[in-house]
């Protein structure tokens, strides 16, 4: 093919989030090859791209065809399903690649699949990185978070694309090298366990206000409209309130309250609590947002316990606790609350990232990683650019709850904090995620735990030895025969 008709990148796999993107570069005046082994997929890109358009974009039929459309050093984004999928569609891809060429994988992948391709590839010469987006399809049309990781010489390779494409915020473009390795789909990884955590602390808010507070759908979506304007500012509380505004259209009432309680999953939280367990790194919040989806999967499960411990004598505590309401100041606790919790989640996301860079050798830079988050991601919010500040301030800060700004910040906020909690328990209410978030700062911040008691338990039953406050080396306790020979002491 001529030189001056080769595309400057291409994309297989065009589902919505390859074809959105797909657009996006094309939008952004970088010529682009499609491919997808579903013909259909192909013709439908290239009707969008011209009915949007018209935007400079070719679509290929065969992995030969796509392949040799695009200018060398070749750059490829693959989009298709994480594990199989992808080592079938870069077989197909690389029969016709050469040394110098690049594959970006943009799904969320298993960070060790990366580093196995990284090295399968590397063997014929080719560049590998292991890319995370995030932002749903509609980042991928119009602007989404991208974290890469993998070859440094692959992201300088795109670094011009990958910065037209994503989205900008007041200090950038909303993408940055990562670093080696799988380090990008990690990365990608612990920010969809942060969402996770964060849909939950919303979700918590929302059901403490509607069901202790009594507040209407129309109350919740001018409750979180306005938080929205102020240091709560992000995504997902501004869809919340939309979510609150519409209307059933198959039935009477809101459509939310038509939603069966079961919550869907990928996978990528589940991936983010077994790292945290594997590098004994505390993400409570996370863990129990997790644990929130495995029981809202119960439904048949728990509408029977209703049933059954209603019949036992289990009475709601709701209807009274509601007639004795400040409104006012229960939504205004509730924004404290969420507040603080959310700073915890983010912490313990922060912290897993920290230890397995640290493990991997990466050098992640947190700073940077909460910058590219403050735009385009589902977890983008006002906040992050204070989370990045603070890592400017400290690179090597221990925890965001000992940052001065996001300290003092915690300690204003715990008496409210503490009221919800406390009001929610009494009422009944599960607020797994405030509760996991407020424990997690109650031990954090406390000099002296009970674990001394739990390691003499250690060492009475299984000899695991002990360390002490006042003086240097293992010690070994025979308790048992201490205790029994002090109790006969005391009988003597």
């Amino acid at each position: 093919m001529d030189a001056s008709t080769l595309s400057r990148i291409g994309l297989a796999g065009l589902a919505v989030m390859g074809q959105n993107l797909a657009l996006n570069i094309a939008e952004k005046g970088f010529p682009i090859s499609v491919y997808n082994r579903t013909i259909s997929k192909v013709d439908e890109t290239l009707h969008r791209a011209q009915s949007e358009g018209p935007f400079p974009l070719t679509g290929q039929y065969s992995p030969r065809d796509f392949v040799l459309s695009i200018q060398r050093p070749r750059s490829i984004i693959i989009l298709v399903k994480a594990g199989n999928p992808v080592d079938l569609t870069i077989s197909a891809l690389t029969e016709f690649m050469e040394p110098g060429d690049t594959i970006i994988d943009g799904g969320n992948e298993w960070y060790q699949n990366t580093e196995r391709r990284i090295q399968e590839v590397g063997e014929k010469g080719i560049l590998y990185l292991g890319m995370g987006v995030s932002g749903g399809e509609e980042g991928a049309r119009h602007g989404p978070s991208l974290m890469p990781g993998g070859s440094l010489e692959a992201y300088n390779n795109i670094e011009s694309v990958l910065k037209s494409v994503a989205a900008q915020v007041d200090d950038g473009p909303c993408v940055t090298y990562i670093g080696e390795g799988g380090s990008g789909n990690f990365v990608k990884m612990v920010h969809n366990g942060i969402e996770y955590g964060d849909m939950q602390l919303i979700s918590e808010a929302y059901d403490v206000l509607k069901n202790v507070g009594g507040l209407s759908n129309g109350e919740l979506a001018e409750i979180f409209e306005e938080w929205n304007r102020g240091e709560l500012e992000s995504f997902l509380i501004e869809i919340t309130s939309d979510i609150f505004k519409v209307k059933d259209d198959l039935a009477d009432g809101d459509l939310v309250d038509k939603i069966l309680d079961k919550t869907g999953m990928k996978g990528t939280g589940k991936w983010t609590v077994q790292q945290a367990a594997e590098l004994s790194v505390a993400a409570p919040t996370i863990a129990a947002s997790l644990d929130c989806r495995y029981l809202s999967g119960l439904k048949e499960e728990r509408e029977s316990a209703a049933e059954i411990l209603e019949k036992a004598g289990l009475k709601e505590e709701v209807g009274g606790v509601k007639s004795e309401i400040d409104k006012k100041r229960l939504i205004d606790d509730v924004r404290q609350a969420l507040y603080a919790s959310k700073i915890c989640s983010y912490t313990q996301g922060m912290n897993l990232l920290r230890a397995k860079s640290v493990e991997k050798g990466w050098d992640l830079n947190f700073g940077e990683l909460a910058r590219i988050w403050k735009g385009g991601c589902i977890i983008r919010a006002v906040f992050l650019d204070r989370i990045k500040k603070a890592y400017l301030r400290n690179p090597n800060l221990a925890s965001l709850v000992v940052d001065p700004e996001f300290a003092r910040e915690m300690v204003q906020r715990q008496a409210a904090w503490r009221r919800v909690v406390g009001l929610a328990i009494s009422a009944g209410i599960s607020t797994p995620g405030m509760c996991a978030s407020l424990a997690y700062f109650d031990t954090y911040r406390r000099a002296r735990l009970p674990a001394n008691l739990v390691q003499a338990q250690r060492d009475l039953f299984g000899a695991h030895t002990y360390e002490r406050t006042d003086r240097p080396g293992a010690f070994h306790t025979e308790w048992t025969k201490l205790a029994r020979k002090s109790s006969a002491g005391a009988i003597n």
